[in-house]
């Protein structure tokens, strides 16, 4: 994995795919075998299953951007702590825009093979971000 934080693996996913909208930069970093431990159901398996998490968000949050913090990468394995931002504009989880602004942080650790992402544990603080659209008391 390069050094470089602007070129690693993670940044480019969420640079080019979570921000951007860039889904193909997600069959070039993960194994088709990819396997994810992800908080969020409904998700697919493989590649099609960070897809599908990246489409809902960029549908429900019309400018959505995210950032990635901080990351540490050692031998095959890497973590990221990241932060998600954007304005509740469409259909999310089933609930209709709220219009307001969240900001929700992100965990992910991750295994690679062969420079491909192969296995991911990633959690995503939805608690607070239903919070902040005011689906849930505060």
């Amino acid at each position: 994995m390069p050094t470089d934080r602007t070129q690693s693996l993670i940044c480019r996913i969420f640079v080019e795919a979570f921000n951007k909208g860039n889904l193909v930069v997600v069959d070039e970093l993960l194994s088709p075998d990819h396997f994810a431990h992800i908080a969020f159901g409904g998700a697919p398996f493989g590649p099609g299953g960070l897809k599908w998490l990246i489409a809902m968000f960029r549908s429900a949050f019309s400018d959505l951007h995210c950032t990635v913090e901080d990351e540490i990468s050692e031998g095959d394995q890497f973590a990221a702590h990241w932060t998600m931002r954007g304005t509740h504009t469409g259909l999310f989880l089933g609930l209709p825009p709220t219009g307001k602004r969240m900001q929700t942080q992100g965990l992910i650790f991750a295994r690679l093979e062969g420079g491909l992402m192969v296995e991911d544990w990633m959690l995503i603080d939805q608690f607070g971000l239903l919070q902040q659209l005011g689906i849930i008391p505060g």
